[in-house]
């Protein structure tokens, strides 16, 4: 860990700051997982060595819970497992993800001892717990995770006193991280990383953490099985200066931040983009309506949320994008195309739309949406990168192959920071913004010809779905050209 150091960061405790300097897009370190579990809702669909989604899944014959790509993932993964298998079994049932993750933290700890490797910088001992700090709800939760946890956890084990197992499950509500697939499309698992803990928080950060799963290959069973997450520069970062993150989505005003990360991490966000509440103006704002105008349809539009969430999670997605659209007409006169509600159903109907097939409609939601994230993000952020692919895929999907292309590359520059060369999605969209380029010098050379190939290949090759954006599917869209 020679490009950090750990210093006290004052009132926010310690923190890392660089040794050098980083431009925008290099690794500042990696760090594999201390422990790390799957998610409950995900447990048959998701790898449980290497976190990958996958259709089809291998059961482990014993405790009949824990699901793995193959082979190698299995026998990469039971050193691991064993003994929370063991632990399974006898109890016949399977505790909820965050007492597993508390077992599989103390089984290595009991293993391996508090530092696995000579680039760990604290140990999860060292960690604030914040117990202390809880609500009567938070410690009743706690309370109920120890009880729960010292029925599963096995006898022929370390015996451990009940503040040590409450100080990892408040180790665990404060500085546990989510693990996304092997595309970084879906969150399916969380994991403990010591030193990514001590990353300070900000609202606008200098750094972004990914989750890169290295490259999954039969002939090298360490590449096949390597996940680690990797601290990337999102800017040039001066050597001395503190490296942080965001712990939550920038895409909210800054009492409801604050509010969140008091609640979630105990502590009071004084940052700048808070302080001055950056940006808030942004996310709140109308077109010059009167007062009553914006409070009944502030109101209209957080119930509408509300019934467009309950119908997208219940699969009835022309309801959807009815709600949506009797949504966005009351919002039309009274929010500008920045408000934070606007753009969530901006987001929800373009997203919905591409998934019925319907990209012509959905291009246009989806191009005021980004539209709106490129006004309220940082230049190099994960979450506009991410929009701005989805954005340019249907947009490429719809047949309007200049502004497709022109996202997508813009995409692509951004997730070459954020994500790296080397990560699944950027490689698939690389690929993408290949094809494109060829599609478009076509276009430029002669329209009818491209309209009459493109005509030709949909024929041939169904359009994807939009929750499929970055599969096989959409590289060989065009290939019988």
């Amino acid at each position: 860990m020679e490009n950090v150091e750990v210093f006290d960061a004052l009132n926010k405790g310690r923190g890392l700051r660089a040794t050098k300097v980083f431009k925008a897009g290099d690794v500042i370190f990696t760090e594999p997982s201390f422990a790390a579990v799957v998610f409950d809702s995900l447990s048959q669909q998701v790898c449980h060595t290497c976190f990958r989604h996958q259709d089809k899944l291998h059961r482990c014959s014993q405790c009949r819970f824990a699901h793995y790509c193959d082979r190698t993932c299995q026998r990469a993964g039971w050193d691991e497992h064993k003994q929370e298998c063991a632990a399974i079994k006898k109890c016949s049932k399977v505790p909820n993800e965050t007492i597993r993750l508390a077992a599989r933290a103390l089984w290595r700890i009991e293993k391996d001892g508090s530092i696995v490797s000579e680039g760990q910088l604290t140990t999860l001992d060292q960690l604030e717990d914040h117990v202390a700090d809880m609500s009567a709800d938070g410690l009743k939760e706690l309370k109920g995770n120890v009880h729960n946890f010292l029925d599963y956890w096995p006898h022929s084990s370390q015996q451990h006193e009940v503040d040590r197992v409450s100080h990892i499950f408040g180790v665990i509500k404060c500085n546990a991280f989510t693990l996304s697939d092997q595309r970084g499309l879906q969150a399916v698992g969380v994991g403990l990383f010591p030193n990514l803990s001590l990353v300070n928080h900000n609202c606008l950060p200098n750094c972004t953490v990914i989750l890169n799963h290295g490259s999954q290959t039969a002939l090298n069973p360490l590449f096949h099985t390597q996940s680690r997450i990797e601290l990337r520069a999102q800017e040039r970062i001066s050597q001395g200066e503190e490296l942080t993150v965001s712990y939550v989505d920038l895409l909210n005003v800054s009492t409801d931040r604050q509010q969140l990360l008091k609640q979630q991490y105990f502590f009071d966000c004084t940052c700048e983009c808070c302080s001055q509440h950056l940006k808030d103006d942004l996310m709140m704002a109308i077109k010059e309506p009167s007062d009553l105008e914006v409070k009944e349809v502030t109101q209209l539009s957080l119930k509408a949320l509300e019934k467009i969430e309950k119908a997208r999670v219940e699969g009835n997605y022309h309801e959807v994008v009815n709600l949506c659209k009797e949504c966005l007409e009351k919002q039309e006169l009274v929010l500008a195309d920045t408000h934070l509600y606007k753009l969530r159903v901006l987001s929800t109907a373009s997203e919905v739309l591409s998934y019925l097939h319907y990209f012509s409609e959905a291009a246009d939601y989806a191009r005021r949406m980004v539209e709106g994230y490129m006004k309220l993000y940082p230049p190099n952020n994960a979450q506009l990168g991410m929009a701005l692919m989805r954005a340019g895929v249907t947009h490429w999907h719809a047949g309007q192959i200049e502004v497709g292309h022109s996202m997508i590359c813009k995409a692509y520059g951004i997730l070459m920071i954020t994500h790296g060369p080397t990560h699944s999605i950027t490689k698939d969209l690389e690929a993408i913004r290949t094809q494109t380029e060829v599609e478009l010098r076509l276009f430029q050379q002669n329209k009818d010809a491209y309209y009459n190939m493109r005509e030709t290949a949909l024929k041939k090759v169904p359009m994807s779905a939009m929750a499929e954006v970055i599969q096989d599917s959409i590289k060989k869209l065009f290939r019988s050209k």
